[in-house]
């Protein structure tokens, strides 16, 4: 669909969320706290009207949910996997979205000696 609506040769970009944590359990527990929302999906987010909408719709998501369908804690292969759902979906540029502002350095460290030459190596 995207070639035919004039996107041919241009490229795909897409986005994934993941909690990068060393601790599993604190990664989920952040995705859970500050991105519970995302497991609603694209339809579902694109139609809420306010900011409330958001703590309404996810109201009965749980840790599991949001650990299911994001990447969480130090597992380089998780992350890989996640990654990978997109480039075998014809993406051909990833903007990886680490969840909570107080890792991001923690996140960069790791993505730059870990996680991107893994990227790289596939």
């Amino acid at each position: 669909m995207f070639d035919d609506a004039g996107g041919s040769g241009k490229p795909r970009i897409g986005q994934i969320a993941m909690s990068y944590d060393p601790d599993e359990q604190i990664a989920v527990k952040r995705a859970m706290d500050q991105f519970r929302w995302f497991t609603g999906g694209w339809r579902v987010n694109a139609e809420l009207p306010v900011p409330a909408s958001f703590d309404v719709a996810s109201r009965t998501v749980g840790e599991q949910d949001v650990s299911a369908q994001m990447p969480c804690g130090p597992n380089l292969q998780r992350h890989l996997a996640g990654i990978r759902q997109f480039q075998a979906a014809g993406f051909t540029h990833i903007a990886l979205v680490q969840v909570g502002a107080e890792t991001q350095e923690r996140f960069i460290a790791w993505a730059a000696t870990e996680l991107l030459p893994a990227m790289r190596g596939t």
